[in-house]
């Protein structure tokens, strides 16, 4: 399942590498207010799809451009483009994600960022891999040290109070903040170490699922703002290496 899912993603990301040397030539259209679609979009998904359902017809799909189709104790959750917004800009931080949900645990996940030509892998129970070479969380052990991520909000703008407030306290509390603009990407970072932690409010399961299963792997722990394990239905999600997961979760409770 793994390779297959490794096999969807080269293909979408082939499509999206060629479109990526004719920006102006894409047709784009708004879904809602700073949330983009575009033609890549829509044929990397299909693409995605289509290798999927020839391996596994009776799987159900969970996409962002299409949906929710069929039902089936296994669940491919796609995001085909994640970074829509950064690749109409060129700007290069975007990805493809796939993850595989089996009786509502995520078994599979790949995350292959296509500038970069970095296949993020994982498999429960088997760690977590970039181009094969196992990654872990960092080590280090204080937030004051960290480095962490976040995404801003761009689409519903109702609790960025709250966010902005979160994003004070980390700011102030940690070594340093980055938002590079693709969610799947922060958490195959967290995953390698190259963040320490990431917080972000709203976000869709295709956003998270993958990169979820990449932090566990990795040795990582993933919660809601709570710590719970909700974060898929949520939307809000913290994940870190065990020691700064735990300083995010009680930043966050001493703000609630």
């Amino acid at each position: 399942m793994l390779n297959t899912a490794i096999k969807a993603a080269r293909k979408a990301g082939s499509i999206i590498n060629r479109a990526s040397l004719e920006l102006e030539q894409i047709r784009v259209a708004s879904k809602q207010t700073n949330d983009f679609v575009t033609e890549v979009d829509h044929a990397a998904e299909q693409a995605i799809i289509a290798t999927l359902r020839e391996a596994y017809p009776d799987h159900a799909i969970l996409a962002e451009e299409s949906g929710a189709a069929g039902e089936s104790e296994y669940v491919w959750i796609i995001d085909p483009l994640d970074g829509t917004t950064n690749f109409l800009h060129g700007f290069p931080q975007y990805a493809v994600s796939i993850g595989l949900q089996h009786r509502g645990q995520m078994s599979q996940a790949v995350v292959y960022d296509v500038v970069h030509n970095e296949l993020f892998t994982a498999s429960r129970g088997r760690g977590a891999f970039v181009n094969d070479r196992r990654i872990r969380v960092s080590n280090r052990p204080f937030l004051r040290d960290a480095l962490i991520g976040t995404g801003f909000p761009y689409r519903e703008f109702g609790r960025i109070d709250r966010y902005l407030e979160l994003f004070r306290a980390f700011a102030e509390g940690s070594a340093g903040m980055r938002r590079p603009g693709a969610a799947s990407l922060d958490l195959a970072y967290v995953a390698s170490g190259r963040l320490d932690g990431f917080f972000e409010m709203g976000l869709a399961p295709w956003d998270m699922a993958a990169g979820s299963l990449l932090v566990l792997e990795a040795g990582g722990l993933v919660g809601d703002f709570k710590g719970d394990e909700t974060y898929l239905e949520s939307g809000d999600i913290v994940c870190g290496n065990p020691k700064v997961f735990a300083q995010m979760i009680a930043t966050i409770a001493a703000r609630v």
